[in-house]
This record gives structure tokens, C-alpha cells and sequence, in this order.
């Protein structure tokens, strides 16, 4: 068995589970039971694989709770995966990972995504190719130092063997990726981001991926309890689904992970599990001076160094 093969066999377990460990969680702290979608794509088809995806709705407290594994093989890599390796263009692939956002009830609560994968190709002269990509980014409707400061410092000990360069390299590239461009606006107040990952050599670089992957439980679920009985009203309620939106225009106009599962042809259903149930949009929205609204801009969406 190649080494490629060897390693997607140990992360396809491993990936397994982290997403039974991390819906065992969520079910345990919002009392609503996951529904469990097993498929397959059918014969034929140019993708073929297999997943799980599961989706907690109308929880008392999340909204929406979408977590999805899942492993495909595919007769070329879509240009989302070969922007930054152009001599794999058009190269047979296998991926693997999994993929969740939670949208909170609570507007005092953020959401949260996470994302952990394997990518393997063959080259054109026979070579097996294998790379690592991840990490997870918080984003409030209403700012929380102290939350910000949590989950950062927890994606900081996660990386802390692998380096001491690789949370603060990876802390700047979520700043950058996790951008509205179009809006000149970060996404949240970042985390931790990382692609194309291999320099570790095989073993190290899948360690790191995993190591990010258990720190997710640690980094969220003390936010989540710290914010979940925090009245609101329909002010915050308001706010919180006007911010929603620019979640959706991310995900649907710069996310690469979901270019990716569409370009390849994947399941849809469950490439889109991170829409929240609920969004609004208002032209030009712009909140009064000196209000916690205001404050997430000019506070909270601006990169900053939290540890």
C-alpha cells in the first residue's frame, strides 16, 4: 500500500471520529438530536464517494448546527485545488474532510466554522501528491474580548508543537482569507488558517490537521456556555440576521472549499449545510455611534493580535 494510501485510510477514520465526538457534544449541550444522512454517489457519476452528513435544526440553542464528512475520488482536480499547484491541473484526486458551521439561537453567541481535510492527486509523472488544509474562525454578532481572546489562545497551544511560526502564520493567513473583499470587511475575528499544507513531511503535517481538529470542542463550547443565557431582544435578533448575510455572500462568492464541492461536482445539500436557516439584507446599513453594533466594526472586524 503507498504511503498516500496509508494515510487517507488512517485520516478517513480519524475524521469519523471527530465528527461523531463533536455532534456527541453539541446534541449533549442543546438537548436536539442530530439527523444522520449517510449517501453515496451514485455510478456514473465523474465524483464518486461516499460521507455523512448531520444537521441539528431548530435546537433551542442552535438554529442550525451542520457538521459533514466526507471522502471522494474524482478523474481531475477542480481549478479551486490547483490554484496554487499548477502542475497537478487536471490530475486525479481523492479528498476527504470534515466541514461544520453552527449558527447560534443567541445573537450574544457567535458562530462558528471549522474545517479539517486531506487532499491526494497523482501527478502527470505517476508521483502521489498529499496535502493538508484547515482550521476554524469565530464570528460574533456582538463582540467579546475575552471570548476572542479564548479561542485564539486555543488555536495557539493546538499549533504550539508544530512550531512556533505556525499560529501566528496561520493567524494571518484567516485574516486574509476570511476577507469580504467586496465589502473591504473581515468575516469575524478570524482564528487559525492553513492549505496546501505538507512541509512537515506526511506524518507531521496529519498530526498538525488533527491537532487543530481537537482543539475545536476546547476553543467553542466555554464561549457557548459563557453567552448562552444572555437576554436579548428583537434589536439584537435583527442585527444578528443582517450580519448573517455577509456569512452567506462569503461562503457563496470567495469560499474555496465551496467552489471546490461544486466545481467537482459534489453533493450539494451538503456542501451548502453552512447556509443559516435565517438571514436578511438593508441597503446601506449603518449603525449609530457609540452602540455595541458599531462597536463589532470598528472593535471586533479589524485584524488584531489576541494573544
Amino acid at each position: 500500500m503507498s504511503s498516500a494510501a496509508t494515510a487517507a485510510q488512517g485520516v478517513s477514520a480519524y475524521l469519523k471520529g471527530l465528527q461523531a465526538r463533536i455532534t456527541t457534544a453539541v446534541t449533549e449541550l442543546d438537548g436536539t438530536p442530530f439527523l444522520t444522512d449517510a449517501w453515496e454517489k451514485p455510478a456514473g457519476e465523474p465524483l464518486q464517494g461516499h460521507g455523512i452528513t448531520q444537521i441539528l435544526e431548530g435546537g433551542p440553542l442552535f438554529e442550525r448546527a451542520g457538521c459533514g464528512f466526507s471522502h471522494v475520488t474524482g478523474p481531475k482536480l477542480p481549478p479551486s485545488a490547483t490554484q496554487h499547484r499548477p502542475e497537478l491541473a487536471g490530475a486525479p484526486f481523492e479528498a476527504m474532510g470534515v466541514s461544520l458551521v453552527f449558527h447560534p439561537r443567541n445573537p450574544y453567541v457567535p458562530t462558528v466554522h471549522m474545517n479539517v481535510r486531506m487532499i491526494s492527486a497523482t501527478a502527470p509523472d505517476g508521483r502521489e501528491v498529499c496535502w493538508f488544509g484547515g482550521g476554524m474562525d469565530l464570528t460574533p454578532y456582538y463582540g467579546f474580548e475575552a471570548d476572542a481572546v479564548h479561542f485564539h489562545q486555543t488555536c495557539q497551544t493546538a499549533l504550539q508543537p508544530f512550531g512556533d511560526d505556525k499560529y501566528p502564520r496561520f493567524k494571518t493567513w484567516c485574516d486574509s482569507y476570511f476577507f469580504l473583499k467586496h465589502r473591504n470587511e473581515q468575516r469575524g475575528v478570524g482564528g487559525v488558517f492553513f492549505d496546501d499544507f505538507s512541509e512537515l513531511g506526511q506524518a507531521q503535517s496529519q498530526a498538525m490537521m488533527q491537532a487543530v481538529g481537537n482543539a475545536f470542542l476546547d476553543a467553542y463550547l466555554p464561549i457557548v456556555l459563557r453567552r448562552k443565557d444572555t437576554s436579548y431582544g428583537e434589536r439584537e435578533r435583527a442585527f444578528q440576521l443582517y450580519r448573517r448575510g455577509r456569512y452567506v455572500e462569503f461562503n457563496l462568492v470567495w469560499d474555496r472549499g465551496t467552489h471546490f464541492g461544486l466545481q467537482s461536482g459534489g453533493r450539494s445539500e451538503s456542501i451548502l449545510l453552512s447556509m443559516p436557516p435565517l438571514v436578511s439584507w438593508a441597503y446601506q446599513q449603518v449603525p449609530e455611534p457609540g452602540t455595541p453594533e458599531a462597536e463589532l466594526y470598528s472593535t471586533y472586524l479589524v485584524p488584531r493580535d489576541w494573544v
